[in-house]
C-alpha cells in the first residue's frame, strides 16, 4: 500500500470529481508545478491507486432505463461452477457490478436493461438457462436516489 500524502488525496478527489482534468489545472488546484502534478498522477496509476480513468454514462440516456439488484444463489459451490458464472458474469455487458455476499444469497448482481422485460429476459434466459443458480431473488429500482463512483478519501 503505497504511502498517500494530503496533496495524493487532494489530486484524487479532483480526478474522482472529474478525470479529464489537465495537468496544468491539476497543478493549480494543489498548490504544484505541472511536472510534480503530472508525476504524482502517474504514480498514483502505476501504484495501483487509480486502477482506470472511464467515462460515466447516464443509463436513461443511453435507453437503459430497467435496473435490479439481483440477489443469485448457486446450485453448489465447486470450483466449476463458481468458476462458470464467474466468467458469465466478466462476459456479460449487461451485468455492471457482481459481488459475493454473505447471507442467503451468494451474489449480488446489478443489471441494466432497455425496459422490464429485457431484465426478465436476461434473467430467465441468460442467468437461469446457466444451469448452476438454485435460486434469485430480483429487487427493481424504483428510482435511485443517490449515485457515486468517488471513494470517501
Amino acid at each position: 500500500m503505497p504511502d498517500l500524502d494530503e496533496t495524493d488525496l487532494r489530486l484524487l478527489r479532483l480526478l474522482q470529481k472529474d478525470a479529464t482534468l489537465s495537468n496544468q489545472a491539476l497543478a493549480e488546484k494543489t498548490g504544484l508545478s505541472t511536472s510534480p502534478a503530472w508525476r504524482r498522477v502517474r504514480r498514483l496509476i502505476e501504484d495501483g491507486v487509480i486502477e482506470r480513468q472511464v467515462a460515466l454514462v447516464r443509463p436513461r440516456r443511453a435507453g437503459l432505463h430497467a435496473m435490479a439488484y439481483v440477489q443469485v444463489s448457486l446450485l453448489d459451490h465447486t470450483e466449476d461452477s463458481i468458476a462458470r458464472f464467474d466468467l458469465f458474469v466478466q462476459t456479460e455487458d449487461q451485468i455492471i457490478e457482481c459481488a459475493t455476499i454473505t447471507g442467503t444469497s451468494d451474489y449480488q448482481l446489478k443489471i441494466v436493461a432497455p425496459d422490464p422485460e429485457g431484465l426478465e429476459h436476461f434473467i430467465m434466459r441468460r442467468v437461469l438457462a446457466l444451469g448452476i443458480i438454485r435460486d434469485t431473488v430480483t429487487h427493481f429500482v424504483l428510482r435511485q436516489t443517490k449515485y457515486t463512483t468517488a471513494m470517501p478519501i
